[in-house]
């Protein structure tokens, strides 16, 4: 009794609708169900520590070499930033700063930018300014350079699986050793000091399943 009990308390603290899809995964087994929700758990945390390096060296790589290329003022541009929605974004950002009482500096603004808008640089839109410079972001191990879709290609998928984490969703359905493995494969080309930093610090694969997930569908 008290089993079912703690089963029924989990499921409110969670919501129905959220648990419910653990328990159809779980083909109606409750206790599959949380077994399922403790696995997702771990692994969003297991991610943590390449998604978090991805979003800083990627925004810190882009801002490096747009300074290099135009100057540290580069991101009030609107020249550059051709999106009206980023524009916007950064407008937000800097009007954060201001309200925190904060000097506004170019660093402040870049740090404050999201995810999002940093791999919407990577986007078609911004073809013209990849060949003019922006892609000295990143290179293959082997020194080669790299397409502007080699990078915008896997950040696409990859933005969304980091927003499902950030919100609590179910990941375990999407094929995470791909993603995962795409995502130490940009922090290598970014900074491979970056991806030193990671194989040290990142618990994914002691955390990840050798054996395959077995959901009900």
């Amino acid at each position: 009794m008290c089993e079912v009990l703690q089963y029924q308390g989990f499921e409110t603290a969670l919501s129905l609708e959220r648990f419910g899809r653990y328990l159809e995964w779980a083909g109606g087994d409750r206790e599959k169900a949380i077994l399922l929700y403790s696995l997702n758990t771990r692994i969003s945390e297991a991610f943590y520590p390449s998604l978090q390096m991805l979003e800083v060296s990627l925004r810190n790589r882009i801002h490096t070499v747009m300074t290099d290329l135009y100057n540290n003022r580069w991101i009030f541009d609107e020249r550059l930033i051709l999106n009206a929605r980023h524009q916007e974004q950064i407008a937000s950002a800097r009007e954060d700063i201001k309200e925190s009482k904060k000097e506004e500096t170019p660093d402040r603004v870049v740090a404050e930018l999201t995810f999002s808008f940093w791999t919407a640089m990577l986007g078609p839109s911004h073809d013209a300014l990849w060949n003019q410079g922006l892609h000295k972001i990143a290179k293959k191990a082997d020194g080669k350079g790299l397409r502007r879709k080699d990078l915008s290609s896997p950040l696409t998928p990859i933005r969304v699986l980091r927003n499902r984490i950030a919100h609590h969703e179910p990941i375990i359905a999407w094929n995470l050793r791909k993603h995962h493995s795409n995502i130490q494969n940009i922090i290598l080309w970014l900074s491979p000091a970056a991806h030193d930093w990671c194989n040290d610090h990142c618990r994914f694969n002691a955390v990840y399943p050798t054996q395959r997930i077995e959901l009900i569908k």
